[in-house]
């Protein structure tokens, strides 16, 4: 397998080939703003990085954490180090890690189960460490006689691997999402969530919070480095994508993920998927 050198790069042959792609990054690509793509992402950081905001939840990252994101999921690399980035991002087409899949063991469970406490990071082992970069570099020097089948044996140990760590974990974590940052920032990004159907401006949050509207605007961007406009567009575009998924209508959707008015949600949409809300539907429930 080619190890590619860019996210955007991955992610469109991963798509492409109804696949996987691993990029092995040693430095910083443009930060791109909170987006959500049609792939699974197995996010693993070697170096450098302060935090990524997942959905409503801000985790730091330390050296050999891993992160598990799923399609529906928007999410944005908030810190980055001065010093180099290196990490390792694995993208995923969904319906290739379904086939792989059995009836006793589901790969698929780590990017589709998504308890109210479940937590995006695994933090390896020392011991896991090693052996997640073993996989990494099977995958990518597996180019003679018989390739394809060893990727796809390496594939399935690596999530074996990660959905045992992911199921262990499960039983005996207590609450361990990022919850270490401002309190108040995690008060509002919890209020957003539970009325991302609503109509929601900065004059009814800066009420709802009794500060005023630059504060707000200035906690929310410092500490997770985006906009809270662009944050509430991105989540309710992910809450879209997953409501089309389900075969629910266009309009519906519009209304439930709560855009003011279609053409704004299409606007929106298109701009962020690449496709329109319709064409998305179509491709999801074909």
């Amino acid at each position: 397998m080619k190890e590619l050198n860019s996210c955007k790069a991955a992610m469109q042959s991963c798509i492409e080939k109804k696949y996987f792609a691993v990029a092995h990054l040693y430095k910083d690509e443009k930060a791109m703003a909170m987006h959500i793509h049609d792939c699974y992402e197995v996010y693993y950081s070697i170096s450098g990085a302060k935090q990524f905001l997942i959905g409503n939840k801000l985790y730091p990252i330390e050296p050999g954490d891993v992160f598990l994101i799923n399609q529906y999921e928007s999410h944005y690399l908030t810190q980055i180090d001065q010093a180099v980035h290196e990490r390792i991002v694995i993208s995923i087409h969904p319906d290739f890690i379904r086939q792989l899949s059995t009836a006793q063991t589901d790969l698929d469970y780590c990017f589709s189960h998504r308890p109210d406490n479940f937590c995006h990071r695994l933090r390896l082992s020392q011991k896991d460490q090693k052996r997640f970069l073993y996989y990494i570099n099977k995958l990518l020097t597996s180019n003679d006689f018989g390739s394809d089948l060893l990727e796809k044996a390496v594939f399935t140990e690596l999530f074996v691997m990660l959905n045992g760590i992911c199921i262990a974990g499960e039983k005996t974590a207590e609450e361990e999402p990022g919850s270490a940052y401002h309190s108040q920032v995690d008060e509002i990004l919890s209020y957003i969530n539970n009325h991302i159907g609503q109509p929601i401006s900065l004059t009814d949050l800066a009420a709802t919070f009794y500060i005023s509207e630059s504060y707000l605007c200035r906690i929310f961007k410092a500490t997770t480095g985006t906009t809270i406009n662009k944050y509430i567009i991105a989540r309710r575009i992910s809450i879209a994508k997953s409501y089309l998924a389900e075969g629910i209508s266009v309009t519906d959707v519009c209304a439930k993920c709560g855009f003011n008015d279609y053409s704004n949600f299409l606007k929106s949409f298109t701009k962020s998927v690449g496709l329109s809300p319709k064409k998305y539907a179509q491709l999801c429930n074909q």
